[in-house]
């Protein structure tokens, strides 16, 4: 057996309408049963998704306060007045903040941008930037991405006469600031036919209301920000990240071209893992280490040498950036480990004194990895006394609705359901870290604290085709709420196996099924090799995708977990040094058995001593338990019964056949019937005979071993047909009539023959179908390692 690393969790469309759908739409039912698993339920929602390409985006005037809105904006573009748009530090807000200073300077007017510190101010509006706007001449305020909290900076903006607009995504609070308008998609009452656009994505509809048409041109920062904020690509978000990609590859902006040559960066290649990985990281360093202006400036730059230079900062922060991160996550995890073991604590809180605040997300991302529990890292002044960080989530916790009941200690805090930021009081820290931990004790089960594999669809593996794979493409661009789909191949043989890459880090393997194979790639999963019999039946969960090597495309199966459902065998006969096999273990998983005491030191042993388990009875084999264990056998019983009653005890997950034997029964003589009548009848003809100073003799004479004459005399003394006495033994005149399996040297013999037999000297397949016939469960794979 082979426990998967995650809880697999697979999806069941109703079979009815992905067939409908397959026909309708006329595609292949596994791309059909992809798309049910993603909402698509007839051929023009069909035809809709994998063409998000060719689809128009909804009228911005939908959005309830849009009107209202752009009338503002135009009176101040005709009237001159200056207006700033106040931006946050993150990819999403940096590019909002871009889309919108560009679309007011093309629609004409007077613009400004501001960025708070995250050091310094923090997130969102403040009342002494607003009040230097007020001083500099503003009278129109737009917020991008931020603002649906600022009741109380609103509220005062008012009264100091200015005009504020929100334009913002995160998730509203009871109580909205009276702004001049709030354009929101999760606005309460909002008819918006969809809710989760991103900050970008809610300054690009604004955009389009005030321009009058839709900007393509300000795509390409839409896709970075939508996707760098980790929205469900689905819906208008899904044609805002499919055309703004489209739109990024043919980019003109200097400063991302300038960005491509400073990371190499294949323009025509670029896709949301690029900008998953290599953009947005990049955009977000800024902010992360220092003032989010710079990465304004590269986006919005006309002058090649400006760009080049922003283009290096930006990657130079990134690398200073990712050592940060490495440092503060170690020293979190070690704070996890000694302070609040995940075993205690079902959401992990955690607080350092000069932790930099621009990274603790990503930290807290990072303990979520590690441990699998809701984190929240925060970065304690004690000069200001307060503590402000970013919290994580796993799924079933929802974040912003657990931090919504403890607003009365958060005098700021916002966010999402899987992500938010907060700042509070250091005295207040062990109040929140109980509070989560109350709350997460009554929502979340034991089973919420493994990770999830939510799986597209369980497919025969003739169903993994080339096709498939190239259709698979036409569901991009991937990320939430649309991840690239994972498939599950059940009970499938394993045609080959084998490690690859510097020091066999990963497996490579081909998978069958009737017929039908697919090769397979597991990156990381090289240990895993040792862990796999060849010849066993898996299941096996990944990515389907094409593969091309030397203009030859094939499917391949990118893996991400693999099991074994049935008990394992793996055959390790002959092995010297058991050490490393037993060290390879999981300690509270191995069982090691031996049925002989000398075997602690045949074996060199002393280092499991207190593990060892000696089973010296049937009753001790029975009282063993072995369920979900990893049961090491490392020496022969006496007879096959002791084993099978330790094998029938329980369903255990592996089996370790070492079967160290000190002297084998196989090289020794089992004297048949005839052996014994020919000895008999010596014994009648001389009456007597001088075992020890002639067995020797006896024994050469007839072709046999010494052991063998001395084993036959001792069964006949047993089963008293004859005495001994100084040496020499002698017939017992008309002894009892026996039956030689009467004699327990006899019975003893036999049986250490027949395990060696079975268990020591026969092929693979022979201890495979011996230790089922023992056990419960009548099926294992076998390993020869």
């Amino acid at each position: 057996m082979l426990k998967a690393k995650t809880r697999w969790e697979v999806d069941c469309p109703d079979e009815q309408t992905v067939r409908r759908l397959a026909e309708e739409a006329d595609i292949a039912p596994l791309l059909a049963k992809l798309l049910v698993r993603r909402g698509v339920r007839t051929a023009a929602e069909a035809a809709a998704f994998l063409d998000p390409l060719g689809q128009p985006f909804h009228d911005p005037f939908l959005l309830d306060g849009m009107e209202r809105a752009v009338r503002r904006l135009e009176r101040a573009i005709n009237t001159g007045e200056l207006v700033l748009v106040y931006g946050d530090y993150d990819a999403d807000g940096v590019c909002s903040t871009s889309v919108m200073v560009s679309a007011l300077k093309e629609a004409g007017a007077s613009v400004e941008f501001y960025i708070p510190n995250r050091f310094t101010e923090g997130y969102g509006p403040n009342l002494a930037a607003f009040r230097a706007a007020k001083e500099r001449g503003v009278s129109v305020i737009v917020t991008v991405d931020n603002g649906i909290a600022a009741v109380d900076e609103i509220a005062a903006a008012n009264e100091w006469g200015l005009d504020v607009i929100v334009t913002d995504h995160h998730e509203p609070g009871p109580v909205l600031p009276e702004a001049y308008a709030i354009i929101h998609p999760k606005k309460p009452g909002s008819t918006y036919p969809f809710r989760d656009l991103a900050g970008v994505g809610v300054a690009f509809k604004v955009a389009h209301a005030l321009l009058g048409r839709v900007p393509r041109h300000l795509l390409d920062l839409v896709a970075i920000g939508t996707i760098a904020d980790l929205v469900p690509l689905v819906g208008e978000n899904r044609l805002l990240a499919a055309q703004g990609l489209e739109a990024l590859r043919e980019t003109n902006r200097v400063g991302l071209r300038a960005l491509w040559r400073q990371c190499r960066i294949d323009a025509m290649t670029v896709n949301e893992q690029t900008v998953g990985f290599a953009i947005a990281p990049r955009l977000n360093a800024a902010g992360r280490l220092g003032g989010a202006d710079p990465a304004v400036a590269l986006l919005m730059t006309d002058d090649e040498g400006e760009a080049a230079r922003l283009a290096q900062e930006m990657d130079e922060l990134n690398r200073e950036r990712q050592q940060l991160v490495a440092q503060m996550a170690e020293e979190a995890a070690e704070m996890v480990r000694r302070q609040f073991p995940p075993e205690e604590h079902r959401v992990l809180v955690v607080a350092g004194e000069g932790w930099n605040p621009g990274v603790v997300g990503i930290v807290a991302s990072k303990l979520v990895e590690q441990f699998y529990r809701p984190a929240v890292v925060l970065s304690m002044d004690r000069e200001k006394g307060i503590a402000k960080g970013s919290a994580r989530s796993i799924h079933g916790f929802d974040l912003f609705a657990s931090l919504s009941q403890c607003r009365d200690i958060l005098p700021h805090f916002g966010g999402h359901p899987m992500a938010a930021g907060m700042t509070l009081a250091l005295d207040d820290v062990e109040e929140l870290r109980e509070r989560l931990n109350a709350i997460a004790a009554r929502t979340l089960s034991d089973d919420d604290f493994t990770p999830p594999t939510f799986i597209d669809a369980a497919c025969s593996v003739d169903e993994l085709t080339l096709s498939a794979a190239r259709s698979f493409e036409r569901l991009a661009p991937f990320g939430v709420s649309n991840p690239r789909p994972l498939l599950l191949i059940e009970e499938v043989a394993v045609e080959t196996m084998r490690r690859v890459g510097a020091n066999g880090a990963h497996m490579k393997a081909v998978f069958s099924q009737n017929g039908a194979a697919i090769d397979a790639i597991g990156f990381g999963l090289g240990p895993l090799c040792e862990e796999i019999a060849p010849g066993a039946c898996v299941s096996a969960v990944g990515e389907l995708s094409v593969n091309e090597w030397n203009g030859l495309a094939k499917p391949q199966l990118s893996l991400c977990d693999v099991a074994v459902s049935s008990c394992q065998v793996f055959d390790v006969r002959g092995c010297r040094d058991v050490h490393p096999l037993i060290e390879r273990m999981p300690k509270e998983k191995r069982l090691l058995v031996l049925f002989r005491r000398e075997t602690e030191n045949q074996l060199n042993l002393t280092a499991f001593r207190d593990e060892l388990h000696y089973v010296a009875s049937d009753e001790e084999a029975g009282a063993l338990a072995i369920d979900g264990r990893y049961v090491v056998l490392l020496d022969l019983p006496p007879k096959l019964r002791r084993l099978a009653v330790l094998l029938g005890n329980g369903q255990p997950e592996r089996i370790y056949a070492v079967f160290a034997q000190p002297e084998a029964q196989f090289f020794r003589t089992f004297p048949t019937r005839d052996h014994f009548k020919w000895f008999y009848a010596f014994l009648h003809k001389y009456r007597s005979f001088p075992l020890a100073e002639r067995g020797g003799q006896l024994a050469r004479a007839r072709g046999w071993t010494e052991e063998t004459v001395h084993f036959m005399a001792k069964v006949f003394l047993e089963l008293e047909f004859i005495r001994e006495q100084d040496g020499v033994i002698s017939l017992v005149h008309a002894p009892e009539k026996r039956d030689l399996h009467e004699s327990p040297t006899y019975r003893r013999r036999r049986d250490e023959l027949e395990v060696e037999q079975q268990l020591l000297y026969s092929t693979y397949e022979q201890l495979k179908r011996c230790l089922a016939e023992m056990t419960r469960s009548q099926t294992y794979e076998e390993a020869n390692v």
